[in-house]
């Protein structure tokens, strides 16, 4: 009974190893450390494979080692399933990659404003299309402004409002201070370079590495206490990629969302890129909206401005 099912529990315990020692996984070869982390999660559907494997083998070894990646994973992910959102707030705020191809962007933009959001940033803004989302914007948002491919849509007053140099040599990220009923909220949108996997190259996400290293160091350096960053990042908050911006910002899905708030790609969710983080304001509620015209899904957080 002991000796049966030994590489069951060998296979439990490198699990275990991968959900502990992520951050250790080198990226030296294809990024394998950030691709991992991109997709961490779902490392636990081999914990119930690896369950039934143990049952059948009729194994106790292996369910004792089946606790540690159980244990571990819970950890790691147990409150990202739990009911985190508060009631109250004061500010709504939404990001959405519309995609560049988007068949339907005027449906994407009723869609939008339907959501009812105070500020909304849109990225992937095809530039024969700004003006279309312009035109259906314009009688929920009276202030806007467009940078390159980024946008800010806004219910209150925006100064101060200029494109952030994330290294990319064209504008995918700006930066304005908008003037809530509630204080003066610096709000930053970006829309990183997205990764790519290659057959010869592997997980290839330098570009988006230095841009988000770029990023962490333009909010570093904003005076303004209250700060928002709205953006596809093509990244999860478990990416070491993205600690420059990670480390100093909270993620309002994992702060007080419900469930994984899995947000591309949109006809099956099944990672986080694109994130909403907030610094000296505090997360009530996140959450994905219904999918739209676009590859991504929505994202939108209720927030307390101090």
């Amino acid at each position: 009974m002991w000796r049966r099912g030994i590489v069951t529990a060998v296979a439990a315990l490198v699990l275990t190893g991968l959900f502990v020692f992520h951050a250790d996984l080198p990226n030296r070869v294809g990024n394998l450390g950030s691709l991992l982390e991109t997709f961490l999660p779902w490392l636990g559907l081999a914990i119930p494979v690896l369950l039934a494997v143990a049952l059948l083998r009729r194994s106790v070894t292996a369910l004792i080692a089946l606790v540690l990646p159980a244990t571990v994973w819970l950890n790691l992910f147990g409150g990202l399933v739990t009911e985190k959102s508060s009631p109250g707030g004061d500010l709504t705020v939404l990001t959405h990659n519309v995609n560049a191809e988007n068949p339907d962007p005027d449906g994407t933009a009723r869609d939008v404003v339907k959501a009812g959001a105070d500020i909304v940033a849109l990225e992937e803004l095809a530039a024969g299309e700004v003006s279309r989302y312009s035109g259906d914007l314009a009688a929920a948002y009276p202030y806007h402004s467009v940078q390159g491919t980024v946008g800010l849509w806004s219910r209150y007053p925006m100064t101060d409002v200029r494109p952030v140099d994330i290294k990319m040599g064209w504008t995918r990220a700006m930066r304005a201070s908008v003037r809530t009923p509630h204080g003066e909220v610096a709000v930053y949108v970006a829309h990183l370079p997205s990764v790519r996997v290659k057959f010869d190259a592997g997980f290839t996400a330098g570009q988006r590495d230095s841009a988000a290293d770029a990023l962490g160091e333009a909010i570093a350096a904003e005076p303004l206490h209250d700060v928002v960053l709205l953006g596809d990042l093509n990244g999860t908050m478990n990416d070491r990629a993205l600690a420059s911006v990670t480390s100093q910002m909270r993620s309002t899905q994992g702060a007080a969302g419900n469930g994984m708030g899995f947000s591309w790609p949109a006809s099956f969710p099944m990672a986080r890129i694109d994130q909403i983080m907030v610094k000296g304001i505090e997360p009530k509620s996140s959450w994905t909206l219904p999918r739209t015209g676009s590859d991504h899904l929505p994202v939108a957080a209720r927030l307390q401005v101090p």
